[in-house]
């Protein structure tokens, strides 16, 4: 119990920036799908900036805390925007927008915490976060150094989920491009693989084939988010 007031405290950081990817990354793919002639998730209500519309108590809330208290590892989901691609204009290709506008999003809004943190770093000039003389004393301190540790949080959490959501397997985003993408036949395998799609990932994520997770994706997470920030963090 020595460790609830840091638990807290970076619960209490990271849970704008997180509800924010969330949101705006379902938020996506239901516009671009309403614009590409499925209003299927605007019908439902899911053309929102509203997280309750997006959050599920599990996938969303209660599973990433016992995660992060027990393991210092959070994954979780949220409520899946109901798209039916047989509505799109070209489903094939509009397939390929529509899953990809979330984790496009996640990137602009990473790039958007970046280049924030960038501008105030400017003006308030700092070798280390870890102390907020260099940010002066009382107030300014006491409102910069939150929101600096917000917008990193911002960046890591909306690069690793546009990553994350990138795995080239379904039912990912990444897997729906992909099935958008290739040829027919590959296409029809690709999407045969969907109602194993999560077990598949599980298993890279837990089980770390040939390196997969830890030679590949945490480098190429490290290096995008050191990219946008500027500093390695």
């Amino acid at each position: 119990m020595n460790d609830l007031p840091e638990i807290i405290r970076q619960i209490s950081i990271i849970s704008i920036p997180v509800l924010l990817a969330i949101t705006l990354h379902e938020a996506a793919h239901g516009f671009v799908a309403n614009k590409l002639g499925d209003p299927t998730a605007k019908h439902l209500g899911r053309l929102t900036l509203n997280p309750i519309a997006h959050i599920d108590i599990f996938g969303t809330i209660l599973i990433p805390i016992f995660l992060f208290i027990s393991t210092g590892f959070v994954i979780g989901y949220a409520k899946p925007v109901p798209v039916n691609f047989a509505n799109l204009r070209h489903p094939k290709r509009d397939m390929v927008y529509v899953a990809g506008a979330g984790p496009g999003v996640n990137l602009l809004l990473a790039l958007a915490c970046g280049i924030l943190f960038r501008v105030i770093l400017y003006f308030f000039p700092a070798h280390t976060l870890s102390s907020s003389s260099q940010f002066g004393n009382g107030l300014t301190a006491s409102i910069l150094v939150p929101l600096l540790l917000m917008l990193i949080a911002g960046v890591k959490w909306n690069v690793l989920l546009a990553l994350f959501n990138m795995i080239p397997i379904p039912p990912l985003d990444g897997g729906r491009v992909m099935v958008g993408l290739l040829p027919d036949a590959q296409s029809r395998f690709l999407s045969q693989l969907e109602p194993f799609g999560f077990l598949i990932v599980m298993f890279l994520v837990f089980m770390n084939p040939f390196g997969i997770m830890s030679h590949i994706f945490h480098p190429l997470l490290q290096g995008i988010t050191t990219g946008i920030l500027g500093v390695r963090i």
